[in-house]
C-alpha cells in the first residue's frame, strides 16, 4: 500500500511542479512579489499532498525564534527535495543561496533568478566566487528578506553528520545578523538517492538564534551542534 502511495505522491509532486511552473509564466514579467507567492501557494500544495497521500503531517515548531529579530538569516539542515519547497510556507520570502547549475533549468532557473536566488559555482575558486561574500553583503533584497542557505552543501541521509562548509561562518560574519537555525527530519520520509517515500510525520524547528559577533570559526561550531543534536531528538 505504502509503495502505491509512494508512486502516487511522486507522480503529483512532480506534475505538480510543472503546472505551477506553466501557470506562474506570467509572472516572469510581473514585479517579483507575484512569483515569489507562487513559490509560498507550491509550499502549501506539497504540504497537503504529503498529508492526504502519504499520510504525513508537517509540524513547525519554533515559529516564534522568527520574531525575535526584524532582519536575521536562517540556516537550515539538508536531508531531502523536499525542505526547498515547504520551508518557503513559514518564511517569508527567502532568497535562496544555490548552486549556479539550477539557474539552467528552464522555468525553474527563470524563476529562481526572478525571485533574487544568488549563485554560487561550488567547491572552487572561480573570479565570480571571489567576490560572493561582498555581493551577499551589498544586497538589497537581503535587508527586507530572510537569506535561506544549507550549510551542509548537499543533502545528507537523516542521522548523518557532515562538517558544515565554511562558508556558511563566512555568510554570517558578511551579514553581521542573527542566524536562525533549523533541524528537520524530512530525510525520514524522502530519503536521498531514494524513489520510496515513507510514512513518517514531518517536524521542522526553528531553534533559538545564534547572535551575531562571534568568531566564524566558533559560529560554524555552534551551529553544527545546535542542528545535529536537535536532530538526534526528532528520530
Amino acid at each position: 500500500m505504502q509503495l502505491i502511495r509512494s508512486v502516487l505522491f511522486t507522480i503529483l509532486f512532480y506534475s505538480t511542479l510543472i503546472l505551477v511552473f506553466i501557470l506562474a509564466i506570467p509572472t516572469l514579467v510581473l514585479p517579483s512579489k507575484a512569483t515569489m507567492i507562487c513559490g509560498k501557494i507550491l509550499a502549501h500544495i506539497i504540504i497537503f499532498l504529503l498529508k492526504f497521500v502519504l499520510g504525513v503531517r508537517v509540524t513547525f515548531s519554533g515559529i516564534e525564534n522568527l520574531k525575535k529579530n526584524e532582519r536575521f538569516f536562517v540556516a537550515s539542515a539538508h536531508q531531502s527535495l523536499l525542505e526547498t519547497f515547504i520551508l518557503q510556507a513559514p518564511l517569508e520570502y527567502p532568497i535562496f543561496i544555490l548552486k549556479k547549475e539550477l539557474l539552467k533549468i528552464p522555468l525553474f532557473g527563470w524563476y529562481l533568478k526572478k525571485i533574487g536566488a544568488i549563485d554560487i559555482v561550488r567547491d572552487t575558486t572561480t573570479k565570480e566566487n571571489l567576490n560572493f561574500f561582498e555581493k551577499i553583503k551589498n544586497n538589497d533584497e537581503i535587508k527586507k528578506r530572510p537569506l535561506l542557505i544549507f550549510p551542509q552543501g548537499t543533502r545528507v541521509k537523516f542521522g548523518e553528520r557532515i562538517p558544515f562548509k565554511k562558508g556558511a561562518g563566512r555568510i554570517y560574519e558578511a551579514l553581521n545578523l542573527p542566524c536562525v537555525p533549523v533541524a528537520l527530519n524530512t530525510g525520514k520520509v524522502w530519503p536521498k538517492n531514494s524513489f520510496f517515500k515513507k510514512n513518517h510525520n514531518i517536524e521542522i524547528s526553528f531553534l533559538e538564534p545564534i547572535e551575531p559577533g562571534k568568531d566564524k570559526d566558533v559560529f560554524i561550531k555552534d551551529l553544527e551542534t545546535n542542528i545535529y543534536s536537535s536532530i538526534d531528538k526528532l528520530f
